[in-house]
């Protein structure tokens, strides 16, 4: 094999529609990276993503062997306050052992591929600032700062009027 050439290039990862059948590799891959067992969450996630209408995306990469190297998802979709519809890319996720070969770029082009063909001509996410990895992961795919800042309080100073 050309020393250049990674395992998982190009002309072997395969992308895919999502089925049922995945959702025990998709609650196994997050588990291992969140630490947290999802099951009923991944299952509605499927569900309402896999197979759906066409603005809702729920791709899965494989290898060669059709083993199981990641996922992504995404969904055409307004945003609050009048914005026009975008891609919104909610998740993605590559094996820890299986990432530097191209799956995520894969994933996330796949996404951008169905955005397009569904009309839109953005694409959308939103990352925890602590998140290097995923942070870089995006940069490195052409995304920047939006014109949206997210804001957010915990529900328990709402009951106190907000004042903390």
């Amino acid at each position: 094999m050309d020393n250049n050439r990674s395992p998982l290039g190009p002309s072997v990862l395969r992308l895919r529609e999502a089925e049922p059948a995945d959702l025990a590799a998709v609650v196994d891959l997050d588990r291992r990276l969140t630490g947290t067992v999802k099951t009923a969450y991944w299952q509605t996630t499927l569900e309402r993503h896999a197979g759906g209408p066409p603005e809702h995306c729920f791709l899965v990469a494989g290898d060669a062997d059709a083993s199981f190297v990641g996922f992504a998802i995404g969904e055409v979709r307004a945003w609050e306050f009048g914005s026009p519809p975008v891609g919104w890319v909610f998740a993605i996720q590559v094996d820890p052992d299986r990432r530097l070969v191209g799956a995520g770029t894969a994933l996330f082009e796949g996404l951008c591929a169905r955005f397009r063909a569904a009309g839109v001509d953005r694409v959308r996410t939103m990352v925890d600032r602590k998140d290097h990895l995923i942070l870089s992961f995006f940069r490195s795919q052409g995304m920047m700062a939006g014109p949206s800042i997210e804001l957010e309080m915990t529900l328990d100073a709402a009951i106190d009027g907000g004042a903390r």
